[in-house]
């Protein structure tokens, strides 16, 4: 028979040792989990609204000719219809000071008896589904124009593995840097999800038209530069989802 103590030394010595490693590693700040924004409280409301089929035509109308109302409350980036990679969708874009400001516009439009009664009550009845995020600008993107009217945009989606920028930020930014030096697509904005789906990253890209796109694509996939590039960051991808838009009349981005 082992004398007392003696298997629980050697436990002891073991749990000693986990200790001292644990304090030895690297610790990861909370403050640095989901990298650096900008520096600035400006955010932007993506909001997507899924329209009932057969509705489609008189909420774009509707919209048209009522979006003057909204716009007086505040900054409307964008708004757009989708063509192709998903059906019956209207995207709107908002730009806020902070979190006050968006308050301080949600209080006003829902006492503005004019966008209440001309649009928000008959439109109600069209929108099949309203979805909302709120996002950032990531740091090393400011919101771009397209070169002239016309085009169409694309939307991209990506839902990146967990762990924010801090994790995967340089391999996406290196990935989009490599297809905006290709030339054949102007990036409009690169926003981070902060409320949402948490770890998505939508980026717009605005093109002369969809075969000039498809054409443009194809080159930049036959790049190594380009090719590389999307190889060390697809390895943080989780999935990708592609919409080509169409700006609405009333689109500040057109």
């Amino acid at each position: 028979m082992l004398p007392p103590g003696t298997l629980r030394r050697p436990l002891a010595a073991a749990a000693r040792l986990a200790r001292a490693r644990a304090r030895a590693r690297p610790q990861v700040l909370a403050s640095l989990a989901t990298g650096p924004r900008q520096n600035n409280s400006i955010f932007y409301e993506i909001r997507m609204y899924d329209i009932k089929p057969p509705k489609m035509k008189e909420f774009v109308e509707m919209f048209n000719k009522y979006l003057h109302l909204r716009t007086a409350h505040s900054e409307l980036v964008g708004c757009w219809s989708s063509e192709l990679g998903a059906m019956n969708k209207v995207v709107h874009v908002w730009k806020y000071d902070n979190f006050a400001h968006r308050a301080a516009v949600r209080h006003a439009l829902a006492n503005d008896k004019d966008w209440q009664g001309k649009f928000i009550s008959p439109a109600l009845h069209l929108i099949e589904k309203q979805h909302n995020e709120v996002a950032y600008l990531v740091p090393w993107c400011q919101l771009g124009k397209p070169p002239k009217e016309g085009g169409v945009y694309e939307w991209v989606t990506f839902q990146m593995k967990p762990g924010g920028p801090a994790l995967w930020g340089e391999s996406f930014r290196a990935a989009i840097s490599a297809h905006i030096n290709t030339g054949y697509t102007k990036l409009i904005g690169v926003f981070h999800t902060e409320y949402g789906l948490l770890n998505t990253v939508h980026v717009i890209w605005w093109n002369e038209s969809p075969d000039h796109r498809a054409v443009g694509r194809h080159s930049a996939h036959e790049d190594a530069r380009v090719v590389a590039a999307v190889q060390d960051s697809v390895r943080f991808l989780e999935s990708q989802q592609n919409v080509l838009l169409i700006p609405l009349q009333c689109s500040p981005l057109k």
